[in-house]
């Protein structure tokens, strides 16, 4: 049987404007781009990385 990929759910709660123009394409790059705004994207290290550059504007709400 197939191995179920692990998911990780984050959503944006601060805004991108007076942030860096590299911080408002990985917020785009993550299905991000409105406060409130939630996605569920794969737990990758690439997706970790990314996260992690825009920390003080997301929040992981859960992991699968």
């Amino acid at each position: 049987m197939a191995k179920a990929a692990k998911t990780i759910k984050i959503e944006q709660t601060g805004s991108a404007i007076r942030r860096h123009h590299s911080q408002r394409s990985t917020l785009i790059g993550l299905k991000l781009n409105k406060i409130g705004r939630t996605a569920e994207l794969p737990d990758t290290p690439e997706v970790r990385g990314m996260i992690a550059k825009v920390q003080h504007i997301v929040r992981v709400v859960g992991d699968k």
